[in-house]
């Protein structure tokens, strides 16, 4: 299997121009769904298969369970400032140097009931996103302007594509 296939086993993010409700309704369903997701994902790993990176190079499972909290700690607070603010300029993040900082200091029970509580409030917030709210504008200082829309359909994205990560390595390695 090739880098790009390890890396990116849903595809890369693509950009939509346009979000229809229907769209940001299924990316809000998938960001309630995510944390019985990833549970699912890691149950029965043992602790070296938790620490066992899903592509050469690339983070160990329980750095990816990690990675979801610290990316969608920060979606909520993009998504808060999206919808509080005019064109809110959000910050980046060194997500390698987060992954680092946490992952191996708290217990992976802690870390998936971390990701519960915060989804509870990404979605209940998510779920409040209109047709006029979601048209609101964030400005990441690398990626350039987006909607809330956009946001919604990238972090809908982002939990999928780490919850493939583990599930394609369970595969591939008959866990």
């Amino acid at each position: 299997m090739h880098d790009d296939a390890l890396r990116f086993p849903i595809g890369k993010f693509v950009r939509p121009t346009q979000v229809s409700r229907a769209e940001r309704d299924d990316a809000v369903a998938r960001i309630a769904a995510l944390p019985r997701t990833v549970r699912a994902a890691v149950e029965g790993l043992d602790p070296a298969q938790l620490d066992t990176p899903y592509r050469p190079g690339g983070w160990t499972v329980r750095e990816v369970v990690h990675h979801l909290g610290d990316s969608h700690l920060n979606a909520y607070a993009r998504l808060a400032l999206g919808l509080t603010e005019d064109a809110p300029m959000i910050r980046a993040y060194d997500e390698n140097t987060w992954v680092r900082v946490g992952a191996t200091t708290q217990p992976l029970a802690a870390q998936l009931d971390f990701l519960e509580v915060l989804h509870a409030r990404l979605h209940a917030l998510a779920a409040t996103v209109s047709d006029e709210t979601g048209a609101r504008t964030l400005v990441h200082p690398v990626n350039g302007p987006l909607t809330v829309n956009v946001l919604l359909a990238l972090y809908a994205w982002h939990g999928q594509h780490h919850v493939a990560h583990i599930t394609t390595l369970r595969e591939r390695n008959g866990w």
